[in-house]
């Protein structure tokens, strides 16, 4: 029974990695005017974040003067301004996403069910 289960599921995780391991990539062409613009949108919601209260209160108490923080985001090169952007706007507001709960609940049954099996 234990070698039956143990062999069904290595097939199922050469079969996974197998079928999930493969990925296409998709390349075009951009305009030059599209390129140029991204940079100063960017930077301007960098900063508009920067200016807010609680990011604000933030900085201070963790002892970082917000004026300094703008003057830097202001001395970064626009790939760093375009990576801290996308950092920003993909990042969960405050909680973990839906698929980090599915990791904590399938841990958490792992654990439950080779912890207390008989």
């Amino acid at each position: 029974m234990k070698s039956t289960m143990k062999k069904m599921t290595c097939r199922a995780l050469v079969v996974s990695l197998l079928a999930l391991s493969f990925q296409t990539a998709n390349a075009g062409m951009i305009g030059a005017d599209r390129a140029a613009n991204t940079a100063p949108v960017d930077r301007g919601m960098v900063l508009s974040v920067l200016d807010r209260a609680d990011t604000v209160a933030q900085l201070q108490a963790q002892g970082i003067d917000p004026a300094m923080a703008r003057a830097r985001v202001a001395a970064m090169t626009d790939e760093e301004v375009q990576a801290m952007a996308q950092d920003i706007q993909t990042a969960p507001a405050g909680a973990m996403s839906a698929w980090g709960w599915v990791a904590v609940v399938l841990i958490a049954a792992a654990i439950w069910y080779y912890a207390f099996r008989k």
